[in-house]
């Protein structure tokens, strides 16, 4: 494709993004895999629906139509293209980071909220009532939360199918269907196949034995993805018994390995970086889950996507940065840099309390001896995952003489934890972030800080800047600027909406500079006047 015809469809997509039609087929007409997962084609002389770069004949423009979702494509009665698998690519980054009803919506259902609660359940969560939910829904997705939570779990059945040996029943409820009928419908209008059938089509790839649990995934994502420094950032936080990062399976990768508690269970998680020879924009991540309830599939893959911010729209998040000189030589050297999310906002919360006026590993060790101390010991240990990390309703609970840490802290991660654990403060992915970060101010001890790091981890806010962190007045002079807060949150105005991976790019500068440099000081989680 031209250069023109590139900059054409990179200046649509950002325009508050809206793409009109003839975008979408020049999309389609390119194979422009950008496009992945923020729209579908359907095609109505063969009756299937494809994702934009679907290999096959580039149909006829009269005979496309585009839609939001594939739940959308589906209820229109089309069925998933078996060449490109559109069930199977990222999620759109639109849906993924806003912050409306819809947002919200779309992160509980993809957490399987109405698998396990129902849409009355999802519409209490959003404060809605379920007719409201449904017409906000189809308005803009093209689909009603059933449909959505419909589409998720014919692509979980689907995936069970063809990676395990799992009985077609066990598939059925394991992927959140209510019935077997419910199931093979379901089944045969996505993928005009029997279960049977979809089974035996991939019969020539190995599957993995029920008895053992263990799934073989690929998380997919779009651009490039820098996975250098996720798993810097994650190995460097890491509590010792709940989480590491250890040598891959391949040579010259590495895996980062948790524990995950889970609706049904609990389970282990395994994902893979990029090997030095491998392309960063070659789509997916290898992964590896092993659950003791296969229902907690869907949430437990929902749950490490956020983490690592596959869903994310790397290319616009470049652009943005790049077009400040600052910021420029990092975007150019770190492409498809990431902001992790967290599996579990609970935890996150009561790590960033813990991580108040000290360094990174300090903060790692305290919450380590938490997890020794109140978490829950798996039956069997598995290398150096021992442990689930402490519910906050343990936490909660637990003596104030055993928590060694200053009273001000002391308090505040009680405090933080009995909010948690009553559901004073919700943190889940339907919540409304400035609701929130309302609720977190008004507890003892928890300052702007602590409530902008859970919006940008816990909460997926792409826009979050802490101009009071030290490793961002690091970042900053290390790039021979001002670093002071209030020069930083006047700069961080050019990267808006992007402010979190600006931060991201500044923690890495700081690193940098602290490796170059040891005598420079130790990354601290907080600023030194967190209240």
């Amino acid at each position: 494709m031209s250069d023109s015809r590139q900059s054409a469809l990179r200046r649509s997509r950002r325009l508050e993004g809206v793409i009109d039609d003839e975008t979408r087929y020049r999309a389609v007409d390119s194979r422009d895999a950008r496009f992945d997962g923020v729209f579908f084609t359907a095609v109505r002389t063969t009756g299937i629906y494809c994702r934009p770069s679907c290999p096959a004949t580039t149909p006829k423009r009269t005979n496309c139509t585009f839609y939001p979702t594939a739940a959308a494509a589906q209820g229109a009665g089309y069925r998933a293209c078996r060449r490109c698998r559109p069930d199977s690519v990222p999620g759109s980054p639109e849906w993924n980071h806003r912050a409306d009803l819809v947002g919200r919506a779309v992160r509980l259902i993809g957490d399987g909220v109405v698998d396990r609660e129902g849409v009355a359940g999802l519409a209490s969560r959003l404060g809605y009532s379920s007719r409201q939910l449904q017409r906000q829904l189809t308005a803009e997705l093209g689909a009603g939360p059933l449909a959505l939570a419909r589409a998720q779990r014919a692509q979980t059945a689907r995936l069970l199918l063809q990676t395990t040996e799992l009985p077609v029943t066990d598939v059925a409820f394991a992927a959140g269907f209510a019935s077997v009928r419910q199931f093979n419908d379901t089944i045969r209008e996505v993928y005009d196949r029997t279960p049977s059938t979809l089974r035996t089509e991939h019969g020539g790839h190995r599957r993995t034995p029920a008895a053992g649990g263990t799934l073989g995934l690929r998380l997919a994502y779009r651009g490039a993805i820098d996975t250098g420094h996720l798993l810097d950032f994650l190995g460097l936080r890491a509590v010792p018994g709940v989480e590491e990062v250890v040598p891959g399976p391949r040579p010259g990768t590495r895996s980062y390995r948790r524990t995950l508690a889970l609706p049904y269970g609990h389970g282990l998680a395994e994902v893979d970086g990029l090997a030095p020879g491998d392309r960063p924009d070659r789509g997916w991540l290898d992964c590896r889950l092993t659950l003791t309830d296969l229902r907690d599939l869907t949430t437990a893959v929902h749950r490490l996507r956020a983490l690592f911010d596959l869903d994310a729209d790397p290319e616009a998040v470049d652009t943005r940065l790049a077009a400040d000189p600052l910021l420029a030589p990092l975007a150019a050297a770190r492409p498809g840099l990431r902001s992790p999310g967290h599996v579990d906002p609970h935890e996150l919360a009561v790590r960033a309390v813990l991580g108040q006026q000290v360094t990174v590993a300090a903060a790692r060790t305290l919450a380590g001896r938490l997890a020794e101390r109140y978490g829950t010991p798996l039956p069997t240990a598995d290398g150096g995952l021992r442990l689930l990390f402490p519910t906050a309703a343990a936490l909660a609970a637990a003596d104030p003489e055993h928590l060694a840490m200053p009273a001000a802290r002391r308090r505040a991660l009680l405090g933080l934890c009995a909010a948690l654990a009553d559901g004073t403060v919700r943190l889940d992915p339907g919540v409304d972030r400035e609701q929130a970060a309302a609720e977190l101010l008004a507890l003892p001890g928890i300052g702007p800080w602590t409530v902008g790091y859970l919006r940008m981890r816990a909460l997926a806010d792409p826009d979050v800047f802490l101009p009071t962190d030290i490793g961002v007045r690091d970042g900053l002079r290390a790039l021979d600027a001002a670093g002071d807060p209030r020069a930083a949150a006047e700069r961080s105005a050019r990267w808006a909406p992007w402010r979190s991976y600006a931060l991201h790019h500044l923690w890495s500068a700081a690193a940098e500079r602290h490796a170059a440099n040891p005598r420079t000081r130790a990354t601290r989680e907080t600023p030194e006047d967190q209240s």
